[in-house]
């Protein structure tokens, strides 16, 4: 079926063309009645603005975008993204901003979107997460020229604004915390390793246990899912020296490996202590609750969607803004390694 115009809209309405532009805008010219009865046949003929026509009269498009290319299952088994998704579209509602999301196979894919909406004019500026070690996305938002704010950091991502908190300040403090319960056997449940803050996680454990004089700190990559979380946990465990701590890159993973732990006869926090990178009330409510580090992922989301509604009203304020690192919150989960 035809995309309706101007044109269709008011042969319908009986009235001239540039009536039913004067109306469409919200500019005077035309009577209430008449503007109420074009509205009303431009709905009922689901009429839409052209986004090409609007992106050449410099009218914003009222809306952000997040594409994600991770695998749509475990995006929607985890609470980050819950927590963060709605923390940014809170911080773009007041602004009258909407977020549009869409989940892609992979970072090709995540690209090719990048190219068709802002040829469309479909978005205002993109919020951009998951920075890769020499992420090919970057030089394409760079070329693109749309607003676009990473989170994640510190650099290596080009000449685009980020929001980022300290991954590796966090993560030594995990070990350190471990190390000082007498732990010298621990193992890291990682995500996917193209990632830089995953790099950054493994660095910190392996630099730890040099610095601590640990026995053994393994990382192994996981795609973030219960299923790998769990399959890891269990190799984990069956091994005749097992590790005495794990630490989950996910509160999802984290909750996978205690299921594993109890079908095993391993005692958490007896045997194994657990501990999460991300907190949320998953971690909270399941027993033993898990020692997580702990943030307003709320809040985070909010503070991008400032930062980047910012840059979409003034390129100037373009700035890579530093958000105070978590915290780790101690619950039942972990206690002294077993002498």
């Amino acid at each position: 079926m035809p995309r309706p115009t101007i044109a269709d809209i008011a042969r319908e309405a009986g009235v001239s063309s540039g009536a039913v532009s004067f109306a469409l805008n919200g500019r005077p010219g035309v009577s209430e009645a008449t503007r109420t009865r074009i509205l009303q046949v431009a709905e009922r003929m689901n009429w839409r603005p052209h986004s090409a026509a609007r992106a050449l009269g410099g009218a914003r498009a009222r809306a952000v975008g997040l594409v994600l290319a991770r695998p749509a299952r475990t995006i929607g088994l985890e609470p980050f993204f819950g927590q963060l998704l709605s923390g940014l579209q809170a911080g773009l509602s007041g602004d009258g901003t909407a977020l549009q999301l869409l989940v892609v196979e992979d970072t090709a894919a995540e690209i090719e979107v990048y190219r068709r909406w802002a040829s469309e004019h479909r978005v205002d500026g993109f919020v951009v997460v998951d920075l890769q070690v020499h992420d090919p996305r970057v030089p394409v938002l760079e070329e693109l020229a749309v607003p676009a704010l990473v989170m994640g950091g510190p650099g290596r991502h080009g000449s685009l604004p980020s929001v980022w908190a300290d991954d590796r300040e966090a993560m030594v403090s995990i070990v350190d915390y471990l190390a000082a319960l007498g732990h010298r056997r621990i193992a890291h449940l990682a995500g996917l390793p193209a990632f830089q803050h995953t790099r950054r996680r493994i660095r910190a454990v392996r630099d730890c246990a040099r610095r601590l004089g640990l026995a053994e700190a393994v990382s192994l990559p996981t795609d973030f899912s219960d299923a790998e979380g769990a399959a890891a946990t269990r190799a984990l465990l069956a091994r005749r020296q097992r590790p005495t701590a794990i630490i989950y890159d996910s509160d999802v993973m984290a909750v996978a490996g205690l299921r594993v732990a109890a079908e095993m006869g391993v005692a958490v926090p007896d045997d194994l202590s657990v501990v999460s990178f991300d907190d949320s009330a998953l971690a909270r409510i399941v027993h033993p609750s898990l020692t997580a580090l702990s943030r307003d992922t709320f809040a985070l989301g909010e503070q991008v969607a400032r930062e980047l509604l910012a840059v979409i009203a003034d390129p100037s304020a373009a700035r890579d803004v530093q958000n105070p690192t978590p915290r780790l919150t101690v619950r039942e989960s972990t206690a002294r390694a077993a002498s």
